[in-house]
């Protein structure tokens, strides 16, 4: 009984979900099996089909984790989206494929320091049946060049090679029920965390609570400063704030600063052909995004 349990809170009943549309947004085909080979190749596609965005949030409203809505948004919009919206929608479409899945949270340590902070990254355990089955964390929507390239094996001390990224998982002791997971990437010739978690499983309700704090409040980055991130297989382009920074294969970056208007805010006209050009992000007509807000903490 605690097993048929535990295969129910891992697997949610997979909602209606347009996949022909999907997987021409990402442009993949293929024959549609749920194996290790077909996880870590949906996985590269959506990286390189739908880009990372925030400009809902930075506007001031939580953005719908409704799968029409993401549908609407995310697939037939020329628009993308953060952690919660990518990794929902990715759920929904590998339990089409016949995925086993768990959604979890992750306390993310991106220049962070020692800082313990809240639980506010979602990602996915993946269930692979078959001789080349196990459990694999799956994640396209961390905003954060650190972020995995492919699906990589729930395996500690195993170094991964994703792509033209370097992972591995770590086991750290912890005082809850099981030890941390931590994912670390190769960064600047040294092994860097990226964030902590735990397979405990994470419901829908759950992120909706925290899709709402990280949108709407002020202590958020999220609601005061403009990210966009697109990947590709040779480079990553990301736009915090005012600055642009293009990571190549190679680790070597170039970085280049946005005009500003006056009052702080980002230049409007240059921002949105920005987004439109470099990350294929179309905004509504009329849009204005705001100044950045001065805080305390994040």
């Amino acid at each position: 009984m605690a097993h048929d349990t535990a295969s129910a809170a891992r697997t949610a009943v997979a909602p209606q979900l347009d996949l022909d549309a999907y997987l021409a947004r990402i442009s993949w085909s293929g024959e549609r099996r749920a194996d290790a080979d077909t996880l870590r190749s949906l996985h590269r596609a959506h990286l390189r089909g739908i880009p990372f965005e925030n400009v809902q949030a930075l506007l001031g409203s939580a953005p719908s984790l409704a799968l029409p809505d993401l549908e609407a948004k995310l697939v037939r919009g020329r628009r993308g989206g953060y952690c919660f919206e990518h990794n929902t929608l990715f759920a929904a479409v590998l339990e089409a494929f016949g995925f086993g899945v768990t959604r979890l949270a992750a306390r993310v340590r991106v220049g962070g320091g020692s800082a313990i902070r809240p639980r506010t990254h979602m990602l996915l355990l993946v269930e692979v049946a078959g001789e080349d089955g196990g459990s694999y964390l799956a994640d396209v929507g961390f905003g954060a060049v650190g972020g995995l390239y492919e699906a990589i094996p729930l395996v500690p001390e195993t170094e991964a090679r994703d792509g033209v990224r370097r992972h591995r998982l770590l086991r750290e002791p912890h005082h809850g029920l099981e030890d941390l997971w931590v994912l670390q990437a190769f960064q600047d010739g040294e092994w860097a965390d990226q964030y902590a978690f735990n397979r405990e499983p994470y419901e829908p309700a759950d992120f909706e609570v925290i899709n709402w704090h990280i949108a709407t409040n002020p202590r958020s980055p999220f609601s005061h400063t403009l990210y966009a991130q697109r990947t590709t297989a040779e480079t990553h382009l990301a736009l915090s704030g005012r600055t642009l920074v293009e990571t190549y294969a190679d680790g070597t970056r170039e970085e280049r600063s946005l005009a500003e208007e006056p009052g702080g805010a980002v230049d409007t006209e240059e921002a949105i052909r920005l987004l439109s050009e470099e990350f294929g992000i179309e905004l509504p007509p009329g849009t204005r995004l705001p100044a950045a807000r001065r805080t305390s903490g994040s």
